[in-house]
């Protein structure tokens, strides 16, 4: 075989384990509390928690995710999945919840479809819900409509953890021009988190958080309207918006170059739409 022609398929298996790499999917546990973990997979988390009296985990995110926890909770104790809690029905976090396996409980928003990727609900509750295993107790409250129209938080307790998904992370922008959603809708989700009670976020992405972290989402939410809002009535187009309004405050959050025109956007169509402009 020729020298030319040996060089081009070390080339091309080369650039296949490049790609082999690249594809790989980031997935690590992350001890929150003496019994809470948080579950990344790729740009992803969940929560489960270890109660004495078996455990709870949280979204499934995709089957290959949930059978890889499932098998790395059973290194960590011999309890059992006894509790599996939806989030919301977006395909993103939601999808493969089989992957768990056969799960005795499983609670989802009342407004949740029959079915979540073949998943059902055992139990569904409309505003708020309560329930205790082992040592950990779980409040689960409805956020109301918004990013989607049944997402709910989970606190638990004495972990003092709360979990929240799409709402509002720690220090990330909120997600491309808020698609498909009411964002005062929106925001009203966020003010929900933020009457809750709790000290550790942890969030369906971006870093662990606490508390006062929702607070500075709600603040990023209302300066954008406001900025946007001034300069619609302003005259100015959408581009200009995307080009001033820098919220500069925020450039250190994640997501900040990518999402931060997108934002100012998304802002701009929710308040042409409503009527906000006159």
């Amino acid at each position: 075989m020729k020298k030319p022609v040996l060089l081009m398929l070390a080339t091309m298996v080369a650039v296949a384990g490049n790609v082999v790499l690249a594809q790989e999917v980031k997935r690590e546990i992350t001890r929150v509390t003496f019994d809470t973990y948080r579950f990344q997979n790729q740009y992803h988390m969940n929560i489960f928690v270890i109660t004495g009296d078996g455990v709870v985990v949280t979204d499934p995110i995709n089957a290959e995710a949930a059978a890889w926890l499932k098998k790395e909770i059973a290194s960590i104790t011999d309890e059992p999945i006894k509790y599996l809690i939806y989030s919301h029905s977006h395909g993103d976090h939601a999808s493969g919840g089989t992957g768990y396996g056969d799960v005795p409980n499983v609670i989802m928003q009342q407004n949740a479809p029959e079915d979540i990727d073949l998943v059902e609900a055992t139990e569904r509750f409309s505003e708020q819900m309560t329930f205790s295993l082992g040592s950990k107790t779980f409040e689960l409250t409805y956020l109301g409509p918004g990013h989607g129209n049944d997402l709910i938080a989970v606190v638990v307790r004495p972990d003092e953890v709360g979990f929240v998904v799409d709402a509002v992370s720690s220090k990330r922008l909120f997600y491309r021009d808020f698609p498909g959603a009411n964002v005062d809708q929106w925001i009203a989700q966020v003010k929900k988190v933020e009457s809750l009670d709790f000290d550790i976020l942890v969030g369906g992405h971006g870093p662990v958080g606490v508390k006062r972290d929702v607070a500075q989402g709600l603040a990023y939410l209302e300066e954008l309207r406001a900025a946007v809002l001034a300069g619609l009535k302003a005259g100015k187009s959408v581009d200009d918006l995307k080009r001033e309004i820098k919220m500069e405050k925020y450039q250190d959050w994640e997501a900040y170059d990518s999402w931060r025109a997108l934002n100012v956007q998304g802002m701009a169509r929710h308040l042409t739409e409503i009527g906000a402009v006159q």
